[in-house]
Parts: C-alpha cells; structure tokens; sequence
C-alpha cells in the first residue's frame, strides 16, 4: 500500500510555478495576479483566503484579498467583479463561498469573466469541461486528477466510482474521468444518497472518490482488493486525547481500507493541499493564455 503525498505534490506544484514566475521577473514582465473576494467573517473562509494569499506570496505571484462586512449589498460586489474583470493586473477572481444570505452565489458566479473563472465554476467552464473543450477545472477535482497522474496510476478503462454529486466535487471529477484523454478515459459511477446499497458501487471500484461529508461512512468490507482510494472528505470528530478535543478524518475509515488499498490519501494530507496548489496553476494558466 503506498499513501499518496498530497502535501508534497502541492509543493512541487508551487516550486514549479516560483521557477516559471521567477524566469518572468528576471526579464522584467508583468506575474499573474489573483484577486480574492472576502464577503462576512466566516472562520473557515478566513482561513482559507489566508492559506491562498500566503501560497501566493510564496511563489511571487500578485495577491490582494478584498474583505468586506456581511451586509454588502449585491450590487456593490458585482460591481466589484466587474472592476476586477477588467483589471489587465489580475488573472484570476475568487469569490469564497458561501456568501451571505441578500446575495445570490449564482449571480456572482455567473459575474465573474469565464477567462478568469480560476475557480472553475462559470456555466461556460462547466459546459466546457462536458464537452472536453479547454476550461478551467474546479480546484479540487483537478488535484485529484493530477495526483493520479504524479503517482503514474492507471485510469484507461478502469471503473471510477464517485460517492457525492456536489457541483465542487462530484460532478466535476465524474466529467474529467469520462474525457478520452490521458489519465481519464475511464469507466464512471456516480453514487449519491438515493442509492440504496452504496456498497454495491463501491466493491467494483477500481479507484475510488468519496466526497460525501460522512466521517469514516467507507469501511473495509465495502472495497476490493487493490482499490486506489481518494478521500475528498475533511470532517472533525471529537477526541479527547487531541488537545483541541476534535480529529479530522476523511470519509473513509483509513484504519480499515488501507489495509485492502494499493493507493490511498491521507486525511489531513492528501487532497486538502491540492486545492490550492491547483487554484495557483489555473491563475497562471489564465495568465499564460489570456493575460500576458
């Protein structure tokens, strides 16, 4: 069983992207920028915006984060898209979800430029994808994508099944394994909480992607021999012996799969570092394509 190294393919990420931005200032051209949009004062969302302003930092690529209080007015941030869209500095607008309850997510999304869309959730990004046209891939799912291909896993003609439907996640890692391209090209399931025995899907996976919310819900009995195990899921469960009184474990029983498992993520440590990682290379990416 090998335990694939999220946190160390995330850094090898970013070393890359230093080294290409590092030859860009060198010859004294303009780096990708990204702008991040803080709207109410989410613990998590903090967080997150943080972790992504310092990965930028860390490569040299150009960071602002816009906070704003939770009463903004819908107006005034798609207004402030717009500026953002129209700003030659900035390559990539991150808007972090959820958003309070005045402003529609759907609006914002739809808002932002589709060739600045770093976060792959435009209708044109996702319609792209469907139809295996160039687009900007949501985070997450492309880091699971590139971990398969970091650790040369086989995907060709092996059955995928994906526990979850969620438009982050789910959906979008289903559409980029059904691609006939390399590192896809695969057979897929998708199973959600309508099924009524989940583990019918599951013990005919040839690689596995739970991301359904529920700590530890895949056990060993539920997996064949050799099963290649993404765990997308991040859930806190109390413990005492932690001097926080709570672990994170993933949806799936660690303790139990790797034990069946030829690959498998951790949790923390596997996917989680990915989703940055990923946002970086989609902001580049646009500036290489739409912003130079």
């Amino acid at each position: 069983m090998i335990i694939i190294d999220g946190k160390k393919i995330a850094q090898d990420i970013r070393n890359e992207l230093k080294t290409e931005i590092d030859k860009l200032k060198s010859t004294g051209k303009n780096v990708p920028g990204l702008v991040a949009i803080l709207v109410g004062d989410n613990p998590a969302s903090e967080s997150y915006v943080r972790g992504k302003a310092k990965a930028c930092e860390e490569i040299g690529m150009r960071a602002v984060t816009e906070r704003y209080p939770s009463d903004m007015k819908e107006t005034a941030l798609l207004e402030l898209i717009e500026s953002y869209n129209q700003n030659n500095l900035f390559n990539g607008i991150l808007v972090q979800l959820p958003l309070p309850k005045q402003i529609d997510e759907d609006k914002v999304i739809e808002a932002i430029s589709p060739q600045k869309d770093v976060d792959g959730f435009h209708p044109i990004s996702v319609g792209n994808l469907v139809i295996g046209k160039p687009a900007f891939r949501s985070c997450t799912p492309a880091g699971i994508q590139e971990l398969l291909i970091r650790y040369k896993i086989e995907t060709k003609g092996k059955h995928v099944v994906v526990l979850g439907r969620s438009n982050i996640v789910g959906k979008p890692i289903a559409n980029i394994m059904l691609q006939k391209k390399e590192f896809a090209n695969s057979v897929v399931t998708v199973c959600h909480s309508a099924a009524p025995d989940v583990s019918y899907y599951t013990k005919q996976a040839d690689i596995l992607v739970a991301a359904m919310g529920s700590p530890k819900f895949v056990k060993g009995n539920m997996v064949k021999d050799g099963v290649v195990v993404i765990d997308v899921g991040i859930n806190r469960i109390e413990d005492n012996t932690a001097s926080k009184g709570y672990r994170l474990v993933g949806d799936v029983d660690f303790d139990e799969v790797s034990k069946k498992a030829s690959y498998i993520t951790p949790v923390p440590g596997g996917v989680g570092p990915m989703t940055i990682a990923m946002l970086l290379k989609n902001t580049y990416e646009g500036f290489i394509k739409y912003g130079r």
